[in-house]
């Protein structure tokens, strides 16, 4: 049959979207685009998708995302997701490829005291942190747990410097209905990491890494932090798939290991050389801190191992979302999403030198752009990707995606990478 296709990604740029339409329309040559929302299939902003459609025909309509995720997506709910299923599986890999994180949830910054009790690491740590010089604190990052694009993301030591973080963050009048940012919200200017007051209350403080493996640019001669972006797939009832084509996102200044500005403790602490958020970057910047991967000129140890290590992380936290937050995450036989998943890497182990991935988040709807025209094909073999894994198979169902080639094993090489597999519908 003909396949009717709904394609309307908020794409303002035209960067996305017809690389979605060149990607249906390779492995669906009859495939129609329309802007009818009760299409066969409807690749749209998560708004916009018709659910009473999509649950009404769960065999011939397929949805783009599902309608509960954010055990994975909201950083607190990933937290808990993580620490719940470390209490009932401590031998999982979860355990040392999630950086130590804590929830912490705060109205007002007089209450922060009480907010931190019972996070007695935590507070041992900043106390300890007051009898040490700078080079020998533990730092840690703050997280509002409900944005994005970087933004609210601070840096501190110290309870007196957390303490002046969240005096930032207060509301600038007294006024508790005028609705006023708590911060500045991001302008045109990229570096702005402002967060407004509806993504306050809840927040992540995870330790900061110490030691990451660096990336010489060219560009700069100088190391570099970075963190991957990894671009997963989750199918139906559950089919899970890391895309092989990962990024290497850069810092904008070279690195150099976290250090208050002088007397102040942390306030005034600079982030360039510390976030890789290219939406934080603008012009040569932005274009000279992406990279693929898998490049020769991408100089990174053990990159087969650091792969390895990432899909096992990948398959264990979906495995861990479905398994001990399912009210959380609830998949559906006729839905997919596209994820895109953050690892830091740690320097190799002084035994073996293989670099350890640390996952630091998980994002829906992606910034695809982030790619830059350069490197456009890495979206557009992931969209291919989606389109033979996923969306030929469900309409075309003779299609076999079980990923088991000639000998019965998967390739590394594959382009989609099955990491984690169950019926979760009974036999869907």
């Amino acid at each position: 049959m003909t396949i009717t296709a709904c394609v309307d990604y908020e794409d303002p740029t035209g960067y996305v979207q017809p690389k979605i339409i060149k990607a249906l329309q390779k492995y669906e040559p009859d495939v129609e685009i329309t802007d009818e929302p009760t299409s066969h299939l409807q690749w749209s902003a998560y708004e916009t998708i018709d659910w009473d459609h999509i649950q009404s025909n769960p065999t011939t309509s397929l949805a783009c995302s599902y309608v509960i995720r954010k055990a994975l997506i909201r950083k607190h709910y990933l937290s808990n997701t993580v620490s719940s299923w470390l209490v009932k599986h401590p031998e999982s890999v979860l355990g040392r490829h999630v950086p130590e994180t804590y929830h912490l949830e705060l109205d007002y910054v007089e209450y922060l005291d009480e907010a931190l009790e019972e996070m007695y690491e935590l507070r041992q740590s900043l106390e300890g942190n007051e009898e040490r010089e700078q080079e020998g604190r533990e730092w840690w990052i703050l997280k509002p747990g409900m944005s994005d694009r970087g933004q609210g993301i601070r840096l501190f030591s110290t309870y007196d410097a957390l303490e002046s973080i969240f005096q930032e963050f207060e509301p600038e009048s007294d006024d508790e209905d005028d609705g006023s940012s708590s911060f500045p919200t991001t302008g045109e200017d990229k570096s702005d990491t402002g967060v407004i007051t509806s993504q306050l209350r809840h927040f992540v403080v995870q330790r900061y890494l110490p030691n990451p493996l660096l990336l010489s640019l060219p560009a700069t001669g100088q190391n570099h932090k970075f963190h991957l972006r990894v671009y997963v797939v989750a199918a139906h009832a559950l089919r899970v798939y890391v895309y092989r084509d990962i990024l290497v996102l850069s810092a904008s200044e070279p690195y150099t290991p976290p250090k208050a500005a002088a007397g102040e403790d942390g306030d005034g602490l600079g982030l360039e050389a510390h976030l890789t958020n290219t939406c934080l970057q603008s012009g040569e910047r932005q274009a000279g801190s992406v990279h693929r991967f898998w490049s020769p000129s991408t100089l990174l140890p053990h990159k087969d191992a650091i792969y390895d290590q990432i899909a096992a992380v990948v398959g264990e936290v979906f495995k861990a979302a479905v398994g001990s937050q399912r009210i959380h995450f609830q998949t559906l036989p006729n839905a997919f999403e596209v994820f895109g998943l953050d690892f830091l890497v740690a320097e190799g182990d002084e035994g073996t030198g293989v670099p350890r991935v640390e996952l630091l988040e998980v994002n829906s709807y992606p910034d695809f752009k982030q790619t830059g025209k350069e490197l456009g094909e890495v979206v557009e073999g992931l969209f291919e990707g989606v389109a033979e894994k996923v969306i030929r198979p469900f309409f075309c169902k003779e299609v076999d995606v079980s990923g088991e080639g000639e000998e019965g094993t998967e390739s590394k090489e594959e382009r989609m990478r099955l990491v984690y597999e169950e019926d979760l519908m009974g036999g869907w």
